[in-house]
């Protein structure tokens, strides 16, 4: 089996219509569709939801559910803020640099841009306390060539010592024109 792409991504929101309307406003994604349902079609569980789809180019749907009687939202206490985030990309760095600004100017907090040597990237929150980043790609292929040689050596002495490998390091330590 081979998959073929991601076919959505789901996420829960507090509010299918003020997401939808932020995302279509702040990331001009297009409202693709609305589902509504009083039982949960995969365990019949009586739960009525809206799920709701946007469109997030490329043929990509990010999808959220509001979910009115369930227990309000929140996040893995257990897991940093940073670290569950949905990244997507843009096409330049200036497009980068003017998104930023239009989110800071309608009252949004953006972190960045941040240098990740293989794209830079800025960070902010959705209505529903989602982080969310957005990329644009700075690698050469020369950088992505180094970086796939040594994929494997580094997972595997990561899984040994969970420490980071220094495979890599060029691309944070100045030495990127060495190697």
């Amino acid at each position: 089996m081979l998959i073929r792409k991601v076919h959505h991504v789901a996420y829960r929101c507090a509010d299918a219509k003020e997401t939808v309307e932020w995302y279509e406003k702040h990331l001009g994604m297009s409202f693709v569709l609305a589902i509504a349902e009083n039982e949960v079609p995969s365990t019949k569980e009586p739960d009525p939801y809206m799920h709701v789809f946007l469109d997030a180019g490329g043929g990509n749907i990010l999808a959220f559910f509001e979910l009115p009687t369930r227990t309000a939202m929140s996040r893995d206490p257990n897991t940093p803020a940073w670290v569950q985030h949905l990244a997507l990309e843009v096409e330049s760095v200036d497009v980068l640099l003017e998104t930023k600004a239009r989110l800071e100017a309608a009252g949004i907090e953006v972190v960045g841009p941040t240098d990740h040597t293989l794209f830079k990237s800025i960070y902010f929150f959705d209505p529903n306390g989602h982080r969310l980043e957005l990329a644009a790609n700075t690698a050469t292929p020369e950088m992505m060539k180094r970086l796939d040689e040594v994929k494997y050596d580094m997972l595997e002495e990561w899984s040994r010592t969970k420490r980071a490998p220094r495979h890599a390091a060029w691309m944070h330590d100045g030495s990127l024109a060495a190697g």
